[in-house]
């Protein structure tokens, strides 16, 4: 199975380094922060909170938390695949990928952007006049979700895309 030509390489992140959350930052910043990705015509737009001194988002997409110690510690596999998210928003019509939208149980409607064959997947809270607002990304690691995202997007909200 050939890589899609939109997609660029992973980031390099064995062996991790003090400044690798550094470099992956600067990463973020060219893709989301020096300019937005448009979907459906809409920026794409994220909380400007800051903690730990970048931008709250970057850690949802480059980390997960520590179900014991609450501590977002390094995801290698996200944090590598942080250049691929752009790229899929920007090429969401593209055969690799899935997209749609989804009623969560809170009522909020989720646009799931996966690229399927590569495990990598986007979440997007989706708003009433259209906008969407980056809410983390995931590497998918076990077959399981991905039977959870099929049985989502079966269950998918047909009007907004």
């Amino acid at each position: 199975m050939a890589i899609p030509i939109w997609l660029p390489e992973l980031f390099p992140v064995e062996p991790w380094t003090n400044n690798t959350y550094d470099l992956l930052y600067e990463v973020f910043k060219k893709d989301f922060v020096e300019s937005r990705p448009i979907l459906f015509g809409k920026e794409i737009w994220y909380f400007p909170e800051i903690e730990n001194g970048k931008l709250k988002i970057f850690w949802h997409l480059t980390s997960r938390e520590d179900q014991t110690t609450r501590e977002r510690l390094p995801d290698f596999r996200r944090s590598e695949r942080l250049p691929w998210a752009r790229p899929i928003i920007e090429h969401y019509t593209d055969h690799e990928i899935l997209i749609w939208n989804y009623e969560e149980g809170d009522g909020d409607i989720h646009t799931y952007i996966w690229l399927r064959n590569y495990d990598y997947l986007l979440i997007l809270k989706k708003y009433k006049d259209g906008g969407c607002r980056i809410i983390t990304s995931y590497w998918i690691e076990y077959e399981d979700y991905k039977n959870k995202l099929q049985k989502k997007y079966g269950k998918r909200v047909l009007n907004g895309l």
